[in-house]
């Protein structure tokens, strides 16, 4: 997992509440497990004027216009400013993928459904809680060029004038999107201590293994 330091972005404004995860990315993609190839079919049905399928050339495809990330001024925008209860609906994980694979970052909003707002820290997304006031005056205040400054050591959001938002993170998943850890790296810091358990385990129990060697980590 790419590891979070701090980002400095054109905000994209999606200007929406209740976005779900099969607006996020439809539920026709789903059958895919890589985690990499669903940037380009992020928010599918509302990107394009035909019906996304899997494997599908977007390049050619017939885009929304009036779809923000369809618009020059936003198409690179990293941090994503949206409205409550984001990443509802099914616990879908692709929704995640498909938004870090188009390259977002950061989030920030009033809210967040649970499930989703959980798996954005397993794929390197930082979520962002900030009351409803403030995302409402940092939609009045965005437009081509308005960037915004997340630095995750200090917990603090730059704003183009200066000044200075603060978020509140969990200390646990902070410390993992600093160092780039998923739920299996963080299982394989701890590897010699499971390969250490794993052979005291065989010689008090050999017959729970059958005799065979287990070198999976």
């Amino acid at each position: 997992m790419l590891a979070f330091d701090r980002v400095k972005s054109q905000v994209i404004p999606l200007d929406r509440a209740n976005v779900d995860t099969d607006a996020i990315i439809p539920k026709q993609f789903l059958k895919s497990i890589r985690r990499t190839g669903f940037g380009p079919f992020l928010f599918d049905e509302w990107r394009y004027l035909d019906r996304g399928e899997p494997d599908m050339d977007c390049s050619r495809r017939p885009k929304n216009p009036d779809f923000v990330l369809n618009k020059p001024e936003y198409a690179h925008g990293q941090i994503l400013l949206t409205r409550e209860n984001f990443g509802c609906g099914s616990s879908r994980e692709h929704a995640p993928w498909a938004l870090a694979d188009y390259g977002i970052r950061v989030i920030i909003a009033p809210s967040f459904a649970d499930i989703f707002y959980n798996n954005c820290f397993k794929n390197g997304i930082l979520p962002i809680v900030l009351d409803a006031d403030t995302v409402d005056q940092l939609f009045r205040e965005v437009g081509p060029g308005y960037e915004l400054e997340v630095v995750l050591e200090t917990q603090t959001i730059v704003k183009p004038d200066g000044s200075v938002i603060g978020f509140e993170i969990d200390p646990s998943r902070k410390e993992r999107l600093l160092k780039g850890l998923d739920d299996i790296a963080l299982t394989l810091a701890f590897a010699d201590d499971i390969r250490a358990y794993e052979a005291r385990r065989r010689e008090e129990a050999p017959w729970l293994f059958g005799g065979e060697q287990l070198d999976w980590i």
